[in-house]
């Protein structure tokens, strides 16, 4: 059995820098036709030199691989003359709240305070990108957020606003009250609960933020992404930690998915009947809401089997181990 993806996109992915880039970059750039790189590193991206700095060593470390990818700046209040020069480098700007995940110490502490970019960013076309959470009990972080996207998207209607990485059923209901509001959703959040991370023994290579929520969050999710929501985007929120960052006192959040993306998408597509929605969440969807076309490349993939290797370097990819019943037999 085949099943052919055309340039598949991811609209959230992390790649951190130095070796750790260059040993995941491929793993992405291998499979996929463009994908939004996140911005929050140590100093964030949050200016211009930084960025086209960072692109190009993606670009090294993409090698021969058809792959685009599309920057963004970390939010801070900008002036319209920075936006300006940025405008044409970037895909968008991505808000964090201070504190709320990975590096994000220097993020956004009162929203009130920050309404001139977002007023510029409208103005402009700007795409905006939210982690949407709160510092509440960490169950309810992300339903105490969404009256947040609500005024932002009453208050700057033209204002193209994705809630980043949804983990809760009430996030997919919103979905529908707001024509400029948009959400990714990543693999993990479509198979896992917050009962595979911490249900028996801890597995911290599960442990990611938003949480993996509960059985009927992740229905929700799941039935939006099988249907082919027009409004939801896959974006694998792939986060790479070395062992000694997950296997430790302190868990860092983040899975690291890259390699498996593709095949178990269609893995779990096909066991729901739903694989002629796939195209749409992986790349149509994104193409029609962002009005962007992707370098072109084709993956095929078969049912043949593959096995997963334990790791990656020092990094502990998601299905470490296991035999996955798809894999990826040809790039064009």
């Amino acid at each position: 059995m085949e099943f052919t993806i055309n340039s598949p996109i991811d609209m959230h992915l992390h790649l951190r820098e130095g070796a750790m880039l260059e040993r995941v970059t491929p793993l992405t750039s291998e499979h996929f036709s463009a994908a939004i790189i996140m911005p929050n590193l140590v100093p964030p991206v949050d200016n211009l030199e930084r960025l086209l700095q960072y692109r190009q060593e993606i670009e090294a470390a993409r090698g021969d691989d058809v792959f685009d990818p599309l920057m963004m700046l970390f939010f801070r209040q900008y002036s319209e003359a920075e936006l300006l020069a940025a405008r044409e480098h970037i895909f968008g700007i991505k808000l964090y709240p201070a504190g709320a995940t990975t590096n994000s110490e220097a993020g956004v502490k009162a929203l009130d305070e920050v309404e001139e970019t977002f007023a510029l960013m409208e103005k402009m076309g700007i795409p905006l990108m939210i982690h949407g959470e709160t510092h509440g009990f960490v169950m309810d972080r992300e339903k105490e957020f969404l009256p947040v996207y609500a005024k932002l998207a009453e208050k700057f209607p033209k204002l193209k606003i994705t809630m980043e990485h949804i983990t809760t059923r009430d996030a997919v209901e919103l979905l529908d009250r707001y024509e400029n509001l948009y959400a990714t959703v990543t693999l993990h959040h479509l198979v896992i609960t917050l009962n595979d991370v911490a249900g028996g023994l801890l597995n911290p290579h599960l442990f990611c933020k938003p949480i993996a929520k509960r059985p009927e969050d992740r229905e929700a999710l799941l039935q939006a992404a099988l249907a082919g929501h027009p409004k939801l985007m896959f974006g694998s929120d792939s986060a790479p930690h070395p062992i000694s960052k997950k296997e430790c006192c302190g868990c860092a959040a983040g899975l690291f998915t890259a390699p498996v993306c593709l095949p178990t998408l269609v893995e779990l597509f096909e066991q729901h009947d739903a694989l002629g929605n796939l195209q749409a969440f992986v790349s149509g969807n994104a193409q029609r809401i962002h009005g962007f076309t992707p370098p072109a490349k084709t993956v095929k993939l078969e049912k043949i089997g593959m096995d997963m290797p334990a790791r990656y370097g020092d990094v502990v990819p998601y299905r470490a181990g296991e035999t996955l019943p798809w894999a990826v037999t040809d790039i064009s």
